[in-house]
This record gives C-alpha cells, structure tokens and sequence, in this order.
C-alpha cells in the first residue's frame, strides 16, 4: 500500500500557512492587548495578508508539489501550478482588499464588533481559501472549503445584539452544511466505485467503473457538484445571498462576493476538468443549464430593486454577483464540450479576475456611503458627484465594468472571452441567453450610473475618507483602470495550466 512521502514542500505551502499563522498570533495578541490599542490587530493582519500574498512570487517559475504518494508521484494532496497561484492570489488579494475595508468599519463600530475574534476568524477562511485551489484530493479539498466556511458564518453573525445579522448568519449556515453534507456523500460514492481520492486517479480509475457501478458513479459526480455549487451561488443553491450580505458587516459581503466565489470556482473546476473530465457529459448539460438559469435569476432579480428599499444598494450587488456567477459557470460548462478545455478555464479565471476587482471596489464606494447613510439605499447615491466627485467617477466606472461598457474596458473583454468560450464549444443556445442577460444588466447598471450625477437634494455634505477606505478604493481604481488599458494583459495571467 502507497504511503504519504513525510517530506514538505515548506516554500509551495507558505502562503496558506503564514495567513493561518498570523491569524492564531493575532487571536493570542488580542488576549495582552489593551481595547485601546486594538486597531494595531487590524494592521498586522493586513501585513499578514500582503506577506502571503508576497510569498506566491517565489512560487512562478515551475510547478512543487508535496504531500505525494511514494508510488505514484502525480498522485499528490498539495500542488502549487499556475492555477493554484492565480486563483490564490486572487483570494489574498480579495481578502486584503477586505481587511482594508474592515479597518475602518470596526473603528466604526465602536466596540460593536469583536476586532480579536474578527481578525482571526477572517485571517482563517482566507487561509482555508488559498489552501482550496492547490487540493488535489477530494478530502483536503472538502476540508479546505469548511475551513473558507465555518469562519465565514461566524463573520455574518458577529455584529453584537443584530437580529438581522444573527438571521443571516443561521441561514448561511444550514443551507451551506445541507450542501455540504449532500457532497460528503458524492465523495464517499466516487470513492466507492474508483478506490482513490487523489484527483487524478480518479480520472482515471473512473473510465474503468463496472457497468453495475456505472449509476453510482454518476450520482456520485452529480452529488459532489451541488456542494460547489451552494459556493458560487448558482440557481436553486442561491437563496441564501441576500439577506447574507445585507446582515453581514459590509466588508464581510464584500469578502464573500469574490473570495467565496473562487473558492467555490476553483472548487467546481477542479472536480470537473480535473477528476471527471470523462464525465463531461453529466456534468456539461447540467453546468449549461444552471449557468443559464444563474444569471437570469440574478439578474431579474437585480432589476427588481427599489431605489427607496432599506439597504437596496447592498440587495443589487447581491443579486448583481448572483448573475455574475452565472456567466463564470459558462465556460467550465463549455470545458466539457470543448476540445482546448484549459483555454475555457482561462476565461472563467479571467473573468473572475476582472470582476473581483470591480466588486470590491464597488463594495469600497458602498462601504464611503454606508458611512453617512447606514441604510445604504440606491436612492442615496444620488449626487454622489456633488459631495465626493472622485468616488462618483469611480464607482461609475466600476458599474460600467460590470455592465461591460465603454470605459470600462476590462468588462467588456472579460465578456467577450466569456462568449468566445460558448461559442467555440457549441453551446449558441448558452450565449444567446448571456446576451439577453447582458441586455437586462445594463438596464440596472445604468439607471444607478445615472444617478450619481444627478442633482442631490438638499446640500451636499462633504466628509473625510479614512485612509484605509481611500487606499482599498484607490488600489480598486488603479487596477480597473490599468487593465482596461491593457486588457490582454489579464488572459495572459490566468492562462491556468491544468493539462
């Protein structure tokens, strides 16, 4: 029987393992720390992020891998290959971003937050986060997903005496430890017909199933993606979105807009183009389909928002991210049908890359009003160009990114590799329908544009901007913009390198 090889690659696991370990620090500080000198927490976790962040450059020049099997060395737990490092450091990325904001929403908080507790709990899904995409066996990758998990519920609910908070917290926990309970038992069938975890075993054990086994296998395959697809909230797994980021402190619906996404992402990716690549036909279909019904669902229900509704702003992004979800299910749809399977993958990590930048920032520009007007309606956007000009322009242009509009170039590309990825695998149906969605978006993308440079009512009131939100904001800005200067600049980085 194979044996795990006790030797560790410390340089591939790094950046996983500082953010964990920056978090346990913080979470011991916190008990010497004076409540005077908490803020110091915040700025040693979002070092801690950066470092790790940091730490992926050592890692470009080749693919490590450890944890392998002594007989079989491509049977490994841990492997640290383009993918894994594009997807990680768009999680750090996200989760500094997130940090950035957090810094001022708990001096905002004055006290109503726990900054000890917060700081950990949020340094521990991120490490569980960055651990996900460099998994190669069905075990460490469910372990991985409840790490970037368990935190995360807990960061919904933290806000002391919030009903709405605690509501929010208990339905993202049920439907998440449903899904994953559902997916524990798709591993364990998948596990039952091939006698391996390892990934790639799997693909290739699972082409020589007994007929009589054939049916469990499929369950299995279909069992194991629902877990997955809870993550990226795809329609039905979707639900719990909403009322998730309206009680969740706002970095934190931020945090779960990008960073729970790619886990989810790579997640489903892995699964799929990885492990089951010869069960494209059970997967493909089903993935087509969702990725159809995701972002017509998010969309309408974006649309239906009323400018006037408490918290309508934070409600659109929610159902905004929903539809966004379902354009990143097309091309690992189209993976399944397509011959060039890693050129599809790219895209959906391209696109995710452009749309983690854009919706953090958006979120940074939510997180500046929030300030002034808690509720955080649509309607109090409006001259949002008279009392900050600079926050209206951006946040215009981030919203112009996410509709795939001129100047916001990056969305457009991001779009357009989206669609280049149905049609190449055939799938026209699939890209007429993110077409009429597309149309749908720019209705709701626009409308809010517009109204941030409509006239206010009353007078404008001008107020200072921390730094941390001005830095988040800023870093947002410079990166949306930078890449609709160059945009090829973000296919060339997320070319994954799976095969």
């Amino acid at each position: 029987m194979s044996s795990l090889v006790q030797s560790v690659d410390w340089l591939a696991i790094a950046p996983p393992t500082l953010a964990a370990v920056v978090g346990l620090v913080v979470l011991v500080a916190d008990l010497f720390i004076g409540e005077d000198k908490k803020a110091v927490l915040g700025w040693v976790s979002v070092a801690g992020l950066a470092a790790s962040a940091l730490l992926l450059l050592p890692l470009r020049d080749g693919d490590r891998a450890t944890f392998c099997l002594t007989g079989d060395a491509h049977a490994c737990s841990y492997t640290a290959d383009r993918f894994t490092l594009v997807i990680q450091f768009l999680v750090l990325g996200g989760a500094l971003l997130a940090a950035l904001l957090s810094v001022t929403a708990l001096k905002d908080a004055n006290k109503d937050l726990p900054e000890g507790e917060f700081w950990f709990l949020l340094l521990s899904s991120a490490a569980g986060a960055a651990l996900l995409p460099a998994s190669r066996d069905l075990a460490t990758l469910i372990v991985a997903l409840e790490v970037a998990s368990l935190p995360a519920f807990a960061l919904v609910g933290i806000k002391r005496g919030d009903k709405k908070s605690s509501e929010a917290a208990l339905k993202f926990f049920l439907s998440s430890v449903t899904a994953t309970a559902v997916s524990l038992m798709g591993v364990s069938f998948i596990y039952a017909t091939t006698g391996s975890l390892y990934l790639t075993q799997i693909a290739d054990k699972i082409q020589h199933v007994d007929g009589q086994f054939h049916t469990l296998a499929q369950a299995g395959v279909v069992l194991t993606l629902v877990g997955f697809a809870f993550k990226t909230a795809a329609v039905p797994f979707h639900f719990w979105v909403p009322d998730t980021y309206v009680g969740a402190p706002l970095p934190i619906a931020a945090y779960l807009s990008v960073v729970g996404k790619a886990v989810g992402f790579s997640g489903l990716i892995l699964v799929t183009v990885v492990a089951l690549p010869s069960y494209g036909n059970v997967w493909g279909p089903a993935l087509a389909v969702l990725a159809a019904l995701t972002m017509t669902v998010g969309n309408v229900g974006a649309l239906r928002q009323q400018a006037t509704r408490a918290y309508s702003a934070v409600r659109l992004l929610a159902w905004s991210s929903v539809g966004q979800a379902g354009y990143l299910l097309v091309p690992i749809a189209s993976a399944a049908y397509s011959k060039d399977a890693d050129k599809a993958i790219g895209s959906t990590v391209a696109y995710a890359l452009m749309y983690a930048v854009v919706n953090l920032g958006a979120f940074a520009v939510a997180a500046l009003v929030a300030r002034t007007s808690p509720l955080n309606r649509i309607s109090d956007y409006r001259g949002l160009y008279a009392r900050s000009p600079l926050s209206a322009l951006i946040l215009g242009f981030f919203l112009l990114c996410l509709a795939g509009l001129p100047p916001g170039i990056i969305g457009l590309f991001a779009k357009v590799t989206v669609f280049a990825a149905a049609v190449d695998a055939g799938l026209g149906w699939l890209a007429v329908v993110m077409a009429v969605n597309v149309v749908i978006a720019l209705f709701y993308y626009l409308q809010w544009t517009t109204l941030l440079f409509r006239a206010p009512e009353g007078e404008p009131e001008k107020h200072r901007v921390p730094a941390p939100l001005t830095a988040a904001i800023a870093l947002t800005a410079v990166l949306g913009i930078a890449l609709s200067g160059a945009p090829q600049l973000v296919l060339r980085f997320s070319a994954t390198g799976l095969f």
